[in-house]
């Protein structure tokens, strides 16, 4: 089920219209936003919820055994069979033909006549996500950071939630179940706030993502010849801001019904294309992902206590691993080696550049890393490595004249989206929806709000699922 459906909505206003029902108690609530969070997922394949039940039952078992243990030893197996089932399942459905293929090009090269058929394995919907905020409630009960989960109910809530179960936010343990332990319903500053949020994550996602960028990104990464080197900066630009509308706007999405419901979730974008630098893009993009990755995988690698050689290695197997993260191909390696680099590269300069954040300095260094950003959304968008050679030697002007494939009306509507998406990134940088809404005239935000209505219904997009979704 999508957000940009109209069965999403009648989905949505049934299961408000029951949340804030005075003849349901707090516990039937909470049991019917569990159902409806089945319900939501098994829209997809019904299948495939028998995964959340297994991964929901293991990690509530290993959960209560971590708070009640004190053998370590016994502690550690129970942790290891969290791991062990959620990055089986996450390994088994998600890499499982990539490296079967792997393997088969491996002994194939060592001379060995080996020929594989491929499994075809169905990717669960939002594996990657719910996989990661399971494991993090168990690696915080085995480490003692969080408490257990006071019913099984409220745990399984949490694990299937259904406004950030399929694309994020992750959230951990401390910052959503405990919002179940009490009855919950949102005053109403904080239910239109929700709807206001909700109309913003769909204009994102039907009218910039969908509309206006999808087509042209699908273009130029579709063609097969070598490209002009301004048709393949813009695919490359329109890629850029398509990827950012249609996941911020799912984040956004998440986040404005949770808080219709009265559940409060954190930001997981803030402005990521103003960042000067890539310390400060991943603080401002997918944020419940890098800080994820921060805490469970660069920490525990030794992260900057060990000396700078084993930082930089701690760096680039996280990003490796995050980019791997995003999918079963070695684009998507690429992609975060890219970002690794990235980093290794800015610790090298940091103490000895003196950076200023604003005015002119401060745009040109966004730039900067805007333009990096860019490169690296190539190998995340190709499907295969001889398009992303064929991008990069375009916008490198390495080739001879190449093909155009993009329209100039094309060329120039890319252009003023990408530039205006740049400069309210650059406006935005230091504050949030919130604040400006603070000290904005009630009129004007309802006139605007009934813009982005309008917008939304008379947009052309393609309708298609959030790119997220697959993975």
């Amino acid at each position: 089920m999508l957000f940009n459906s109209l069965s999403f909505f009648v989905f949505l206003a049934i299961v408000l219209v029951l949340y804030y029902s005075p003849i349901f108690k707090w516990q039937q609530k909470k049991f019917m936003l569990l159902m409806a969070s089945y319900l939501f997922y098994a829209m997809w394949n019904p299948p495939l919820v028998i995964l959340l039940w297994i991964s929901t039952m293991v990690d509530w078992t290993a959960g209560k055994k971590l708070a009640v243990l004190t053998d370590q030893k016994k502690r550690k197996l129970w942790l290891l069979l969290s791991l062990a089932v959620n990055l089986g399942f996450l390994g088994f459905f998600k890499y499982g033909d990539f490296l079967l293929e792997n393997f088969t090009n491996l002994v194939n090269a060592i001379g060995i006549n080996f020929e594989a058929k491929p499994m075809d394995i169905i990717l669960p919907m939002g594996i990657s996500f719910y996989t990661f905020q399971t494991m993090s409630y168990t690696i915080d009960m085995y480490n003692r950071k969080t408490e257990r989960a006071r019913t099984f109910l409220d745990f399984a809530l949490y694990v299937t939630f259904f406004p950030q179960l399929v694309a994020g936010p992750i959230v951990r343990a401390k910052e959503l179940v405990t919002q179940f332990y009490e009855p919950k319903k949102a005053t109403m500053n904080q239910f239109l706030w929700g709807a206001f949020l909700l109309t913003i994550g769909l204009f994102q996602k039907v009218v910039m993502a969908d509309t206006l960028l999808s087509s042209s990104a699908d273009t130029v990464f579709g063609a097969k010849d070598i490209l002009h080197a301004t048709d393949a900066w813009m695919g490359t630009l329109a890629f850029s801001g398509q990827i950012f509308f249609d996941f911020a706007g799912y984040s956004t999405c998440a986040i404005g019904i949770a808080l219709m419901l009265g559940i409060v979730l954190p930001d997981n974008f803030k402005y990521p294309y103003a960042a000067i630098g890539f310390s400060d893009l991943w603080k401002r993009w997918h944020i419940s992902l890098s800080s994820w990755l921060r805490d469970y995988l660069y920490i525990p690698l030794g992260g900057n206590r060990h000396g700078i050689v084993r930082l930089y290695i701690a760096l680039m197997l996280t990003m490796l691993l995050g980019g791997l993260w995003h999918g079963a191909a070695w684009t998507f390696v690429i992609w975060g080696a890219l970002h690794g680099l990235y980093l290794v590269i800015e610790r090298q300069f940091r103490g000895k550049v003196n950076v200023k954040t604003v005015g002119i300095q401060g745009i040109l260094l966004a730039l900067l890393t805007y333009t990096c950003v860019n490169i690296t959304w190539v190998f995340f968008r190709a499907r295969e490595f001889s398009t992303a050679k064929n991008m990069i030697t375009s916008m490198f002007f390495m080739n001879d004249e190449g093909t155009k494939v993009l329209q100039t009306f094309e060329v120039i509507k890319v252009g003023v989206v990408i530039t205006i998406l740049f400069i309210c990134h650059w406006i935005m940088r230091n504050t949030s929806m919130k604040e400006v809404s603070k000290k904005t005239s009630p009129v004007v935000l309802g006139v605007f709000w009934a813009i982005l209505v309008f917008l939304i219904l008379i947009s052309q997009g393609s309708g298609e699922q959030f790119i997220y979704f697959q993975f």
